[in-house]
């Protein structure tokens, strides 16, 4: 670990964390690729685009988080029965309504944020300033899109809630 002046034993919980992200992911990708093929309705193109918009981006950002993995010098798992063991997330049918398709999107960027703000919690301890930047990214994009498709989701007469 001498090239990146980590401790090792410090930056033992980020990884771990990371691969549970990792997992998340993996979940996430395959949910969004499941809702992209499998969306019908008056929304199938607006749903359609949005989905594999998504995908596209939680495909890359899975080799992001294995690649760092690496980078810190530990084994990204790789299983896709692992994926299920360890993700906070949990698949969804493919015979899903397109409305309650981005509920259940917005529930699973809950999930993906806390899971995120808890492998910053971890690299914060290790002083991992790369992985803290990585995933503060990562948070922000997704807050983005969850405000895109939360706005989506109400109706003409809806006006944004105060917090």
């Amino acid at each position: 670990m001498n090239y990146l002046n980590l401790d090792k034993n410090k930056i033992t919980k980020t990884a771990q964390e990371l691969n549970i992200l990792l997992a998340d992911y993996h979940l996430y990708y395959q949910k969004l690729r499941n809702f992209h093929w499998n969306v019908t309705g008056k929304n199938f193109f607006d749903l359609h685009i949005k989905f594999e918009e998504m995908y596209e981006d939680a495909k890359l950002k899975v080799d992001e988080i294995a690649e760092r993995i690496l980078t810190l010098r530990f084994q990204p798992v790789s299983n896709f029965s692992d994926y299920l063991k360890n993700s906070n997330l949990s698949e969804s049918p493919s015979e899903t309504k397109d409305t309650e398709m981005v509920k259940i999107l917005l529930e699973d960027h809950g999930k993906l944020l806390n899971q995120m703000r808890e492998v910053i919690s971890a690299a914060d301890d290790a002083k991992d300033e790369g992985t803290i930047d990585m995933i503060g990214a990562y948070i922000g994009e997704l807050e983005k899109i969850s405000w895109m498709l939360d706005a989506w989701s109400m109706s003409g007469k809806d006006t944004h809630p105060e917090a």
